[in-house]
């Protein structure tokens, strides 16, 4: 494999460094590199900046916004706009139902949703997972009865990202109890402003509100709204979720987050020797490193084999990335932690236990919420422990 990139290959991955550092606002780029939320609007004010120039959806059919860019190309794009902390765009209008629409649904629904989809007109969030049908998806319960022009849905989904933002939910639904689990599930979207529909939020360990519970209660929802054809949808759920696995290794953010670990480790503390300094950390943090380097040469070797996934072969080393690309993720932010020292903490106790808070540096505010929400990072997208399986049948042979 040829590491060296050609002089063109060079020129657009300056291109895209200067476009991700100026166009997009300072203010959204520091809360990425901060760890702290986005707002509704954070997002979409970035995912426009990108749309406007055509770089929101470039995994997308040209003739719906997309770019005819090479495999290296792609992955100079996120590099660049993951180590300039730039947000990427919104994963379920862009790398989810958008590709599923432009592949599956018919000329109408393509020219209703595609071009709204892409200037973030429509917040979109994910409909899968439900209380007991997690990785085994295939078990969903929510059913969608057709009646003359309609679907009434009913049933319940779980850890629906954003919803709380979302004016549309795609989702997966039962529409033939009678066949095999895999043969009875359907494509359909709902706009989240339907009678019937009620969001609530599940608190997370790092005390945000990032995921939700929504019922559906005698939902009705046009059959227009099915995408594709019906009993159809576990096939087009495969396809969505090869789409949501790239990039997911997220090697340009663990670049940026390393850059930032050194600097904060630079400060001093109370006179204190920074922590850079200290032969345990400096050892800590190049061991990761080292793994990044691995991972990257890793992602860069899958990238070169994108040809054969045009085809519709799935390389197995993509489990690696995304196995490999989550666990450097949350090692990060385990050093993040140790940087930060005692100010992560939000309360320091006296000695007659009273509670007294710790003022400390601004970024350390973020430090235990961010360590917190990446738990998470080895469970979506295919658990961790699933791609240890598909590794040791696809390339271990066992």
């Amino acid at each position: 494999m040829d590491l060296n990139f050609t002089a063109e290959e060079r020129a657009f991955r300056a291109d895209a460094r200067q476009f991700f550092r100026t166009a997009i606002p300072e203010t959204i780029r520091a809360k990425v590199a901060e760890g702290e939320g986005l707002t509704r609007d954070d997002m979409i004010t970035s995912q426009r900046i990108l749309n406007a120039r055509g770089w929101a959806t470039v995994n997308w059919p040209v003739e719906w916004g997309g770019q005819d860019w090479s495999p290296i190309q792609v992955y100079l794009y996120q590099d660049e706009m993951q180590q300039a902390d730039c947000p990427a765009p919104i994963p379920f209008n862009v790398s989810m139902v958008g590709p599923v629409i432009a592949q599956f649904g018919s000329q109408e629904t393509k020219q209703r949703f595609l071009p709204a989809t892409a200037n973030a007109d429509i917040f979109w969030c994910q409909g899968f997972s439900e209380p007991g049908s997690g990785s085994d998806l295939a078990s969903l319960r929510t059913k969608a009865e057709r009646k003359g022009d309609k679907y009434i849905v009913n049933g319940q989904k779980m850890w629906t990202t954003l919803a709380q933002h979302a004016d549309w939910i795609f989702c997966l639904v039962r529409t033939d109890p009678s066949a095999k689990a895999q043969e009875g599930i359907s494509f359909i979207l709902i706009d989240m402003k339907t009678p019937g529909i009620t969001v609530r939020p599940i608190v997370t360990i790092d005390g945000g509100r990032e995921v939700n519970e929504v019922f559906f209660d005698n939902v009705e929802v046009p059959v227009e709204n099915l995408v594709g054809q019906e009993n159809k949808g576990w096939d087009y759920a495969k396809f969505l979720l090869g789409n949501e696995r790239t990039g997911i290794a997220r090697v340009g953010a663990s670049k940026a987050k390393i850059a930032r670990i050194k600097e904060l480790a630079a400060l001093e503390f109370a006179g204190e020797r920074p922590l850079i300094e200290t032969p345990r950390f400096q050892e800590k943090l190049a061991g990761v490193e080292v793994e990044l380097k691995a991972l990257e040469m890793t992602q860069l070797r899958v990238v070169s084999d994108e040809r054969k996934l045009a085809k519709g072969r799935q390389n197995p080393a993509s489990s690696i990335l995304k196995l490999k690309g989550t666990v450097i993720q949350q090692q990060l932010t385990e050093l993040v932690m140790e940087v930060v020292g005692p100010y992560v903490m939000p309360y320091q106790r006296d000695f007659d236990g009273n509670n007294e808070p710790v003022i400390g540096p601004d970024y350390a505010t973020e430090a235990a919420p961010m360590y917190f929400n990446y738990r998470k990072v080895s469970i979506y997208g295919g658990s961790n422990e699933i791609q240890r399986n598909i590794i040791a049948k696809a390339i271990l042979g066992l």
